[in-house]
């Protein structure tokens, strides 16, 4: 019934659209009330001033600010966090490279941490209640950075404090399918403590899907099956290798939905109306916490019981089994119980965003935004700090060329360091419900670079249909890293790719769903969005992310030695996303194309005749008004289409041109329907749940 649900979300925000494209209300311009331009502004995009940009942008200058940026760990409101506030202010406010403005914005949120009085502990105990065995309570210190006093142990954010113990059982990665194969295979799960891989399903999910089968407490481990592509001795992992070492843990959130969890809606403000912590929904259930694959072993190559499926199979090195409870002939006596001892606790603390501002020449009221989060688990190299070096180079150059007055864009342009994003896209969501209106009415897109190289072989690009043409064009115009002659495009589409029917074989542009800070803008705003980063080459892995990803071992050493020698993927991607954000910032017609969402609508449909066709059927549903939908929005974005090929050949008016551009900023709100997923939080854009 969810396809169902989502299939009629479809069918009315396609039948509005096709109507409401061509809708003079969305035409209707703001009145602008911006001074002279101090310097010549260019009636289009520069392609001169493009190539300048893509010059200067300086690979050696994005790994000394990585390396500044990662040099200390930097949780979310922590010392270091607000010292790297002040260190982007003092950038952004430079003399000579500083932009037009910058400032702060503060929200009181609710963060989750551990005790440092009282650390999280798991141990398997003994029939007399004797400690057999205790798992690492923090990550083995190989490089010197693991054992600071501002690394965070490893936790699971939100889970509730608590001490269940009980027999140990493994559920694979803790899905609704898993946990019912499990009690079909007649295992007891109730009171148990569970074992589980991350993958498969958000973390907060796994810690659900356990309560409702009324486990104890839920433990969460990475296994090198799944990371590692197998490899798991000490010699093979970090320092040796980019792989994550034995002691590795991954943190994370547990907290199901994104934003402040006190003020859903509305920004934490002092003044704003708070909901009871303990009437929260969203939490983990029950008690949580994630460890490392070298106590797993411990754990998991001793477990009773029937053998797990093959597909239950990991990287460990011996035959997984389901349990409850341990050999009876192992290295833990009969009987023996898992214990956790959890102390999370909930703390108000006060979270910044930094804003740093360039206004538009002629069109101030139009914005184009460019954000990554700042806070990071421990380090944060890769995440988030590789994005935030490439931002702030960016930044750099554009702010350089505004104080020499030879460049000003055509629009606004928004640079936002987003805060406390690891604990549930917190800074972002916060800053898109203080500034609703104004965002809805006035953005032209949102470009996002959280993790800017997750390795550097091949670009990933994820975004909405519109902005599709706009990636293309400028990975045409720039070279990839290495010694090819290939452009970025043309080394992305040999990677990931598609057939389309309209251009041909194309790179696979993927969608956004709801890991990092575009979230807000896309699912809550309705704005046209993207995320850039580089990219590993799948067929040639099976990690899910990089390996050291959320743990104390993702440093400046092991982006430098491992994940971009040289920075050129990184400078690559400071490049593409420059050249994207001149290109909306400075073109006189928005490069936001119509028709690319008429194929995705259409490729929609298919899959919908395709797949449940019979089922709908089975239900008295026709797809007949859906097929009528899409045909009126195809044949509406043709007649805009030509529109706009007309007013490009001539002279238009600048309202004319204002209005066409309103048209396709405004193209993505129509796809909002904020009850079409009640159920789900900030989701009201029925195309991309």
């Amino acid at each position: 019934m969810q396809c169902v649900k989502v299939l009629g979300g479809v069918v009315g925000a396609a039948a509005l659209l096709g109507l409401g494209i061509i809708l003079g209300h969305f035409a209707i311009p703001k009145g602008t009330d911006s001074p002279a331009p101090s310097v010549s502004v260019p009636q289009d995009l520069d392609l001169e001033l493009l190539e300048t940009v893509m010059g200067q942008l300086d690979a050696n200058r994005i790994r000394e600010n990585l390396r500044e940026l990662s040099k200390e760990p930097h949780l979310a409101t922590t010392p270091r966090d607000e010292a790297l506030v002040q260190l982007l202010l003092q950038r952004w406010q430079d003399p000579e490279s500083g932009l037009d403005s910058a400032r702060t914005s503060e929200y009181e949120v609710l963060l989750s941490f551990p005790s440092q009085e009282q650390p999280n502990h798991v141990d398997v105990v003994g029939p007399t209640g004797d400690i057999i065995h205790s798992c690492r309570r923090s990550e083995e210190n190989l490089t010197g950075e693991q054992g600071g006093p501002d690394v965070v142990p490893p936790y699971a954010a939100y889970a509730p404090p608590g001490s269940p113990q009980g027999l140990l059982v493994y559920a694979n990665q803790g899905t609704e399918e898993d946990f019912m194969w499990l009690s079909n295979q007649g295992i007891q799960l109730q009171d148990t403590i569970v074992l589980t891989r991350y993958g498969g399903i958000g973390r907060g999910a796994k810690a659900v899907n356990a309560a409702q089968h009324r486990v104890a407490g839920l433990l969460v481990y990475t296994d090198p099956g799944d990371i590692n592509d197998g490899k798991s001795l000490p010699n093979e992992t970090f320092p040796h290798s980019w792989g994550l070492p034995p002691s590795g843990v991954e943190r994370g959130s547990y907290f199901e939905y994104f934003g402040d969890p006190l003020t859903p809606y509305l920004p934490a403000n002092p003044s704003s109306f708070r909901l009871d912590p303990a009437n929260v929904s969203g939490f983990p259930p029950i008690p949580t916490q994630p460890i490392g694959f070298e106590d797993a072993k411990i754990l998991l190559c001793n477990l009773q019981g029937i053998l797990a499926p093959a597909a239950w199979q990991g990287g460990l090195g011996c035959d997984y089994r389901l349990g409850p409870g341990f050999q009876p002939d192992g290295i833990f006596p009969a009987g023996s119980q898992v214990n956790m001892s959890i102390y999370n606790r909930l703390e108000l603390r006060n979270s910044s965003n930094v804003l740093g501002i360039i206004r538009g020449a002629v069109e101030p009221d139009r914005y184009v935004l460019y954000g990554n989060h700042r806070d990071s688990w421990v380090h944060g190299a890769v995440d988030p700090s590789s994005g935030t070096a490439v931002l702030l180079e960016l930044s750099r150059v554009l702010g350089t060329l505004l104080k020499k007055g030879t460049w000003r864009p055509r629009r606004s342009v928004v640079f936002a360091s987003w805060g406390a994003e690891e604990f549930g896209l917190i800074g972002s969501t916060e800053f898109t419900e203080e500034f609703f209106s104004k965002l809805q009415e006035r953005t032209v897109a949102y470009i996002n670079v959280d993790i800017s190289v997750f390795a550097n072989v091949t670009l990933r690009a994820q975004g909405t249909p519109p902005v599709q043409s706009v990636i293309f064009s400028a990975t045409k115009q720039i070279p990839a890293p290495g010694t090819s002659s290939l452009s970025i495009y043309d080394n992305w589409i040999r990677y990931t790719n598609r057939s389309s029917p309209v251009y041909g074989l194309v790179p696979s542009l993927g969608t956004l769903g709801a890991g990092s800070d575009y979230a807000p803008f896309v699912h809550f705003l309705g704005i046209s969005s993207m995320d850039l980063a580089y990219n590993y080459d799948r067929s040639k892995t099976s990690a899910r992310i990089y390996p050291t990803y959320h743990t104390a071992f993702d440093t400046f050493d092991y982006v430098d030695k491992f994940v971009d020698p040289g920075f050129s993927s990184h400078q690559a991607v400071a490049r593409t996303a420059g050249s994207v954000l001149l290109r909306l910032s400075d073109s006189l017609f928005l490069p936001l194309n119509v028709s690319d969402y008429s194929e995705t609508l259409r490729s929609f449909l298919q899959a919908a005749q395709q797949h449940l066709g019979a089922l709908l059927k089975q239900h008295s549903i026709s797809l007949g008004p859906l097929v009528t939908a899409v045909e009126k929005f195809e044949g509406a974005a043709t007649v805009l289409g030509q529109h706009i090929s007309t007013m490009q050949k001539g002279t238009p008016d600048p309202l004319q041109v204002r209005m066409l551009n309103d048209q396709l900023m405004l193209l993505e709100r129509t796809f909002l329907n904020s009850r079409a997923f009640p159920e789900e939080r900030y989701y009201s854009h029925s195309s991309f749940l």
